[in-house]
């Protein structure tokens, strides 16, 4: 009995060890995929000109690394690139708008959330962050609206749900 205690032990600090170490190795192997992706995306549109998805690709390495200003570029490029075709731009002009948002220009975030709405009016995400925008900018009408509109479409979006719910209540007390 008095062995085992610390047996149980080391397999329990073994088993921690293990997990943290599996965490670590995963977490680098993810890291090493994307700056591949970068660098060979950054590489071949520096020689040539890209489509809408490898721009669209670049840029959202780029936006989730926090480097708005180079992800608002790409998505831009992405637009304009040779091979646009309006069925795929929906998910580039919500990127753009979230590049935008995270820059705190909400009123040109807004703009490519509407463009993405335009092309496809049931893109869920675009209403989420449709509702975003309008909340940080005080507009609770509009995010009620934007939020609703994405509950018609996809009644269990959690997010759109919780928001809804929040400002219903915010605006009864206001009234």
């Amino acid at each position: 009995m008095e062995n085992t205690l610390p047996v149980i032990y080391l397999l329990v600090l073994l088993a921690l060890l293990s997990g943290a170490g599996f965490a670590v190795i995963r977490q680098v192997l993810k890291t090493r995929k994307i700056e591949t992706a970068l660098s060979q995306l950054e590489r071949k549109l520096r020689n040539e000109r890209g489509t809408v998805e490898e721009y669209y690709e670049l840029g959202g390495i780029y936006a989730d690394k926090k480097m708005f200003a180079q992800a608002i570029m790409l998505f831009q490029k992405a637009l304009k690139a040779s091979d646009v075709d309006e069925q795929n731009l929906a998910p580039v002009y919500n990127a753009l708008g979230f590049a935008y948002f995270a820059q705190e220009q909400y009123d040109l975030a807004i703009r490519q959330y509407k463009e993405a709405l335009k092309l496809s009016p049931d893109y869920v995400t675009a209403l989420n962050n449709l509702g975003h925008v309008y909340e940080r900018k005080k507009l609770t009408a509009q995010a009620l609206d934007a939020y609703e509109q994405a509950l018609k479409h996809e009644p269990n979006n959690t997010t759109a749900k919780r928001r809804a719910e929040s400002l219903r209540k915010r605006l009864v007390t206001s009234a």
